[in-house]
């Protein structure tokens, strides 16, 4: 079961250009039994060489902005960077104790990841026209968004994908299958650079090997069959999905207590 949603991860990379780490934090947590932490660290890992080999085929199909994606990227390789390497380390294990019941690092984590995708839900099925701004805003806007981005991208994991795509749509204007291409990019270089502040970590590679490959393979298959779909409906369908595994996850982590 744990391999068909390893492809499942690739496969919507390849359709939207983000959205792998919503799969893949909580897929590692329920199903593989690996605990938050190290899944926001392997999340990073899979999401970051599933989304390279995405860019790659999307580079040969011409749907790359270099420009656009490095003045992204940029921030986003410090927020993420700094945020595994300083602000996760520094949260304590249990930071609220109300009674009996306590609020962990773990259970935080969980929580607040649910909280970004319930956010990233709405941001999909929304409808936002594309306001005139200035060149400079339009700069100053991608770089800001790319900081936040990063940040959000250290601490719970995700490849940010899910932000990534509407803010090169809305702000720089790119088409979507463009702006597929060039999230894949910024995805890849950040998570795998973000991964790096898990250096000398305990790493679990067998499995993290094993599953990023079938990752891959998915996103293979993603791109390809992109090709044959409308890219405003597949995301629209996703953002449902999003809100649904959310509000899953919210239920679970306090149900059980």
């Amino acid at each position: 079961m744990s391999l068909l949603l390893a492809i499942l991860i690739g496969l919507i990379l390849g359709f939207i250009g983000g959205g792998g780490s919503i799969l893949a934090v909580p897929i590692l947590v329920y199903v593989l039994g690996v605990k938050p932490v190290e899944a926001t660290a392997y999340s990073l890992f899979i999401v970051g060489i599933a989304s390279l080999f995405g860019a790659h085929k999307h580079y040969k199909l011409g749907n790359i902005d270099f420009k656009i994606g490095m003045m992204f990227a940029i921030p986003s390789f410090i927020g993420v960077f700094a945020s595994r390497r300083w602000v996760l380390p520094n949260i304590q294990n249990e930071l609220f104790v109300f009674g009996d019941f306590v609020i962990t690092k773990d259970l935080f984590l969980m929580v607040f990841f649910a909280l970004i995708m319930l956010l990233a839900s709405f941001s999909m099925l929304r409808e936002r026209s594309i306001s005139k701004q200035t060149k400079d805003n339009q700069q100053i806007k991608i770089i800001i968004d790319g900081l936040f981005v990063g940040l959000i991208t250290g601490m719970v994991g995700a490849g940010g994908g899910f932000l990534i795509v509407p803010a090169l749509v809305l702000l720089s204007r790119l088409e979507m299958k463009k702006a597929i291409g060039t999230s894949l990019m910024i995805i890849s270089i950040k998570s795998l650079f973000g991964f790096l502040g898990e250096w000398g970590s305990e790493i679990d590679w067998q499995l993290l090997i094993s599953f990023t490959s079938l990752a891959v393979i998915g996103i293979f298959f993603g791109v390809y069959f992109s090709k044959f779909f409308d890219g405003k409906r597949l995301k629209k369908s996703f953002g449902v999905f999003v809100l649904l595994t959310a509000v899953v996850i919210m239920l679970k982590e306090f149900f059980i207590f």
